[in-house]
């Protein structure tokens, strides 16, 4: 996957909204404009032509992110092999271009990072550190999950998320490059993803950081990582995280849903792309059904609360709501909330799409809500 040395993405979010103590609720919330940060900074960013046919509701400044990914011409990731695949551009080299033609301030960093390697079964997991520069400690720990489909992207790819939720959180974030396939088949990431929240319970202390105060948050194939590290702590009696933040997860097998029959040719995520990802990971498709893959499946009871949310125009909108409706029948706490007119990917596009701005602080909120 093409790779950037990142610019910071950097807002700071509202006021924590308290989160409701009782068990088994759900509380969705469609995102409408009036939810949806001031969008001045934006008001140059102009789609060059009408909506696409798949999102015919697509919001101007996420258009405009997917015409520039459209204009670097490369094939289609389901026709590549896994590392060509990954020399693609991203969604997130769309968005620096654009904000180097548009002339926009990147906000510096109120963060420090550094990398740290880890015993992995067999091998190595490296870790970015997001340590913030306002105040001493102990801050609240967070564990990043990237998305990808087990397969591409890497932590410079989605610097943007794990930096904003450092920032708006006030958190240390411990951002996971996990092993990705098919080099590192299921459920090689699975345990990757659970190795380093054992560390990160671990070496909290050493971090500036409250070992009591620990949530995880993953996007797209993270947010799967994220929902079954809460599932495999549970199990092995340790710690659970207080809170986990889902971000369009990959929840289920059923590539039939309404949102993939709607979507199916939608970018930068597209139904073709799922197959390629799921015959890339597993060892054979019947490993679809597994819980670890199909969360819907899982036994969900323990978790702890949760934040899903999803995109309208993506095919994994669906996994999300299946998600929250079987994590509030298991008695678990969700709030989620659905973004209008955005795709798949677009959470970590704060600097150029308001909806992004708004999510990243919605999440912010209910982490620090949760820290509390």
């Amino acid at each position: 996957m093409k790779t950037n040395l990142l610019k910071p993405f950097t807002f700071v979010c509202g006021m924590a909204v308290l989160l409701s103590a009782c068990t088994g609720e759900t509380k969705t919330t469609a995102a409408t404009d009036s939810t949806i940060a001031d969008s001045t900074l934006n008001a140059a960013l102009k789609p060059a032509g009408p909506a696409p046919e798949w999102g015919k509701t697509i919001k101007p400044e996420m258009q405009v992110v997917i015409e520039k990914l459209n204009s670097y011409g490369d094939k289609p990731l389901e026709t590549l092999s896994a590392t060509d695949a990954r020399k693609n551009h991203t969604p997130t080299d769309a968005v620096m271009d654009l904000i180097k033609q548009n002339n926009i301030v990147v906000p510096a960093p109120k963060v420090d990072t550094t990398g740290k390697d880890i015993d992995a079964n067999d091998g190595k997991i490296h870790l970015r550190v997001y340590t913030p520069k306002k105040g001493n400690g102990p801050y609240p720990l967070i564990v990043y999950y990237h998305g990808g489909g087990f397969v591409i992207a890497n932590l410079d790819v989605y610097n943007a998320s794990a930096q904003a939720l450092a920032e708006q959180v006030n958190a240390i974030v411990v951002s996971v490059a996990y092993r990705l396939a098919p080099e590192n088949k299921f459920p090689t990431a699975h345990n990757d993803a659970f190795t380093a929240y054992e560390w990160a319970i671990k070496n909290a202390v050493d971090l500036k950081a409250d070992p009591a105060k620990i949530a995880v948050v993953g996007e797209s194939a993270g947010g799967n990582l994220a929902a079954n590290v809460s599932i495999m702590a549970r199990n092995k009696h340790i710690m659970l995280p207080v809170h986990e933040v889902l971000i369009y997860p990959i929840a289920q097998a059923d590539m039939n849903t309404k949102s993939y029959k709607m979507y199916e040719n939608a970018k930068p995520l597209n139904k073709a792309m799922m197959s390629w990802f799921t015959e890339k990971y597993l060892n054979s498709m019947i490993e679809a059904q597994d819980p670890k893959i199909s969360l819907v499946n899982a036994n969900l009871k323990g978790l702890p609360p949760t934040t899903i949310i999803t995109a309208e125009i993506d095919p994994l909108h669906d996994d999300g709501v299946i998600l929250a409706e079987k994590l509030s029948a298991a008695g678990v706490k969700v709030n989620s909330k659905n973004y209008e007119g955005v795709t798949h990917e677009f959470f970590g596009m704060a600097l150029l799409v308001p909806e992004a701005k708004a999510a990243q602080a919605y999440a912010a909120d209910q982490l620090k809500a949760a820290f509390k």
